[in-house]
């Protein structure tokens, strides 16, 4: 069996070193904001981002709006010559697991509105900016739900067709789109780029590399919800390690995990994106998966994976799934893996590409 030491790592504190921990965690990560904004002024960290809003270009407006009581923190991007009297589609774009809306969700999101479209994209309740607590609550259900509350709020906004309404969702987040416009058909057209699929991903792990586990994790799971309620101590897993070496980070057992820990932990690092979860999430992770009710996506689809990456089978077996959509295609991006789509050239160019001709031909 492989060694997933690197992977999965479980914290266990008492709630004094916790709260000692929490707090100089807070410290450094304001600490890490404040640098980050002499260089962004929005923390943006994805290649070509924009550093200040320009009349006749993309602008970048920050908002917040509540969701279920909980602060929802967002970027929403306008086209070129933005006029409020006029009407634009509107496009939601989720982000990945452990991401935030200023690294992959962003670019696209900002990509996608240079050719037109109006576009938002938030941190999910419980992390990155928006609020919640305990913080990284990681469930199916509130994420589902994020991405119908983003349609909630740019559907109002100034200029927005709310007939036209599109979803876009990256790894994780892709998973939670189709979800989301299985039952709410006010998105009209549903796009993913390497999807992965959370429940099969925390139940069997990566091409079912943690089935033996599972029981175990479960376990954990039902401990650490029993002393959160007793206590108010909060327990985490961390599927992907922090403080490991280069070195370390390099003998990881899949491509997808060494680059992950490349792109999150060194080229587009950023205070808010962390990939731990609670432990007290880990039950509805593993009852949830996106192919369930699949016969109730009716709108159109577009799927698109690199041809390299290791959660490739996710896509193929939910495309497969995929029976009363009115139009579906599975594009394949060739020799970009899961990483290399969120950033790297010419696989971005040619993912924009596609989602640019499926929006505008469905939106």
């Amino acid at each position: 069996m492989k060694d997933f030491r690197f992977w999965i790592l479980v914290t266990v504190t008492s709630i004094f070193s916790f709260k000692v921990s929490a707090q100089a965690k807070q410290d450094d990560r304001t600490a890490q904001l404040e640098a980050l904004k002499k260089i962004n002024q929005w923390t943006l960290v994805y290649e070509n981002a924009i550093t200040e809003n320009v009349p006749g270009k993309v602008n970048i407006h920050p908002v917040t709006y509540k969701l279920h009581n909980i602060d929802i923190a967002a970027n929403v991007y306008t086209p070129p010559n933005y006029d409020p009297s006029k009407k634009y589609a509107a496009i939601v774009v989720s982000h990945p697991n452990g991401g935030i809306k200023e690294q992959v969700a962003g670019s696209y999101a900002q990509q996608l509105a240079e050719i037109g479209y109006i576009t938002i994209a938030a941190d999910a309740s419980y992390q990155g900016a928006s609020g919640g607590l305990p913080r990284n609550v990681d469930r199916p259900s509130n994420r589902i739900e994020d991405i119908r509350g983003m349609a909630d709020y740019i559907s109002t906004y100034k200029g927005v067709d709310a007939n036209r309404i599109g979803a876009f969702g990256v790894c994780g987040g892709a998973g939670y789109a189709i979800k989301a416009a299985q039952s709410d058909k006010r998105f009209k057209a549903i796009a993913t780029l390497s999807l992965l699929n959370s429940g099969t991903m925390r139940r069997n792990g990566l091409m079912n590399s943690q089935m033996s586990t599972i029981q175990q994790r479960l376990d954990q799971a039902a401990e650490a919800r029993a002393l959160e309620a007793k206590t108010g101590e909060v327990r985490y897993f961390y599927p992907l390690a922090q403080g490991i070496t280069d070195a370390e980070a390099d003998k990881l057992p899949f491509e997808l995990f060494r680059q992950m820990y490349y792109y999150y932990y060194k080229s587009h690092k950023h205070p808010n994106s962390t990939f731990r979860y609670t432990m007290s999430s880990l039950p509805e992770l593993v009852s949830f998966d996106v192919n369930t009710n699949m016969d109730l996506l009716t709108q159109p689809l577009l799927m698109m994976a690199g041809s390299k990456a290791d959660t490739f089978y996710m896509s193929g077996e939910i495309f497969h799934n995929v029976t009363n959509s009115k139009e579906k295609e599975f594009y394949v991006i060739n020799g970009a893996t899961h990483i290399e789509t969120y950033w790297k050239q010419p696989y971005v160019s040619e993912a924009m590409d596609k989602l640019n001709a499926f929006f505008k031909k469905n939106l």
